[in-house]
């Protein structure tokens, strides 16, 4: 039996009585999730999902991938294929049976674009020599021999990370491709080409973070489940337009985001910035009193830490949580964090350290969750949100041009939309919330260079969702770390505009052609900064 919410008579709906109502459809709604949740558990049918016929609405063009500016297909390069592609091989084609005396008058060319995929061994024969005086000397092997002590080169271990890191392929089928190809290797072996002997990869993608928090204005952060060992787990994303960074581990709270921002740090700092941290979260004074008599002191590490709270009496849970968020926080900005980025992230708490600016895309679904039972909430909700878009238009406005006159005025144009009252309290709720929260949602006024939205993050962590979707958890801390590492090393190179594939192959054969992107990353920044992006209101 489908139940539905009583109708009740606008006349003797009093604002009990609709709280109540809001509340029934909320429970029958669950309620139905429910059923369908049981009813699946039991292998039985569950309430069809009939979506929207898509013939329905206009349907957008597809549209070619768009290509970098330069590269083959771009918009500004319209040459010839044969101008703009390498040609690796060139075949004179002559008719046949041609009459006695002609002559050549031209030719027309035609380019046919292939790739050449097969296997390549090569026997190397190493001379050894004895010298004079009784010495061995073997002749050394070629850069480009072989990775690592293995007998595979640069180019099939850069194809066996590529496709497992790049084009999310299963380790398995990798492997009876590489079989079908005549490639004698076997499943230890690329497991081991997948996990092993690739610090080098892991040191550049640690330095990835620190740089990206010391260079940018502001970060972008969001976080998915990532299973780790048959439990469940969290992957924290943090990045922007230059680079991205992922980091998996078991906990998801504000305390793990502070050590992620500390990466490769292990020390906890008391500084100037833990204290204000302090004193903004109500931490006693004697607290910090305690604390700012050790302030001086260096080398706090994790093992160290709970004893120095210990010593100094600071054993309440929620001051030793606080305090330790502030230790945190000033180690991240110790180690050299911008102390003025911007945080950008949807309404996750774990996330609202320095200085945090809301996601409205995530304002919005708080609105749009809502369960509208009748027509009258339904009406409400719609010109809510309406409004709602129509003042996010504002300041997209305001962003592209930024005046200091407008910023009065956008800020009492906030407060009119989100101070209307509806007719139901769970709309009125949520614009409280919304209005709560001013300062995060209007950061782009004296920010206008922070985005107002987290798409960038969405779009990356769904990377990462991806791969959870084909491979699952992790099994090894090892293959957590290398998932984490090349991930973050193919965002990053896509958003540098590095083929990710010439970046694999440079690092495994050391050619060093390459660019660190650490050192892309400042040079984004840099390039950012002499525009002056920057547009502080007129």
């Amino acid at each position: 039996m489908r139940l539905a919410v009583p109708q009740v008579p606008v006349a003797e709906q009093t604002p009990l009585v609709r709280r109540l109502l809001e509340l029934i459809a909320f429970l029958i709604e669950l309620l139905h999730q429910l059923q369908d949740e049981i009813a699946r558990l039991k292998g039985l049918k569950t309430r069809p999902k009939i979506r929207p016929s898509p013939l329905e609405k206009p349907q957008p063009p597809r549209r070619r991938p768009r290509s970098r500016l330069g590269e083959p297909g771009s918009p500004r390069d319209r040459r010839p294929k044969a101008e703009r592609l390498p040609i690796h091989e060139t075949v004179v084609l002559h008719p046949t049976g041609l009459p006695t005396g002609s002559t050549l008058k031209d030719y027309e060319d035609i380019l046919v674009q292939g790739l050449t995929i097969e296997p390549h061994n090569v026997l190397y024969r190493r001379a050894r020599y004895l010298t004079p005086d009784g010495r061995t000397v073997l002749a050394p092997l070629p850069p480009t021999a072989a990775v690592a002590g293995r007998h595979f080169d640069p180019t099939l271990v850069t194809y066996v990370l590529a496709q497992r890191y790049d084009q999310r392929v299963p380790q398995q089928l990798i492997l009876e491709q590489l079989w079908d190809w005549g490639i004698d290797i076997s499943e230890g072996e690329v497991n081991a080409l997948l996990t092993e002997r690739l610090e080098v990869f892991h040191q550049e993608k640690d330095e990835l973070l620190p740089v990206g928090l010391a260079v940018s204005p502001y970060v972008q952060a969001d976080d998915t489940g990532a299973r780790h060992q048959g439990h469940n787990g969290y992957c924290t994303y943090v990045g922007n337009d230059w680079f991205a960074s992922f980091t998996s581990t078991d906990t998801k709270s504000r305390l793990n985001f502070l050590e992620v921002l500390r990466g490769p740090h292990s020390d906890f700092v008391l500084n100037e910035a833990a204290f204000t941290y302090m004193a903004e979260h109500h931490v006693p004074k004697v607290v910090q009193d305690h604390l700012r008599s050790v302030a001086g002191q260096h080398g706090v590490d994790a093992a160290a830490w709970p004893a120095l709270l210990g010593r100094l009496g600071v054993t309440a849970k929620w001051h030793v949580r606080l305090v330790t968020e502030a230790a945190l926080l000033g180690s991240v900005l110790a180690h050299g964090c911008n102390p003025d980025l911007v945080i950008v992230s949807d309404d996750a708490g774990q996330f609202g350290v320095l200085t945090h600016a809301q996601c409205w895309v995530h304002g919005d679904r708080r609105l749009a969750r809502l369960n509208a039972f009748n027509d009258q909430y339904q009406r409400e909700q719609d010109g809510i949100r309406e409004r709602l878009w129509d003042y996010y238009a504002e300041l997209k406005a305001y962003q592209a041009s930024p005046r200091r006159a407008k910023k009065a005025g956008l800020s009492a144009r906030f407060d009119k939309v989100f101070t209307t009252r509806t007719s139901f309290t769970t709309i009125n709720e949520v614009l409280d919330g919304i209005r709560e929260e001013k300062a995060e949602f209007l950061r782009v006024l004296e920010r206008p260079e922070v985005p107002l939205h987290n798409n960038v993050a969405e779009g990356d962590i769904r990377e990462y969702v991806s791969i959870r979707k084909v491979s699952g958890g992790t099994r090894s801390d090892l293959g957590r770390r290398c998932r984490d590492t090349f991930v973050s090393l193919k965002k990053t190179c896509r958003k540098l505009g590095v083929p990710f594939w010439d970046y694999l192959r440079d690092r495994l054969t050391g050619a060093d052609k390459v660019p660190r992107l650490p050192e892309l990353i400042r040079g984004k920044a840099a390039e950012w900064r002499a525009r002056n992006v920057v547009a502080a209101p007129a």
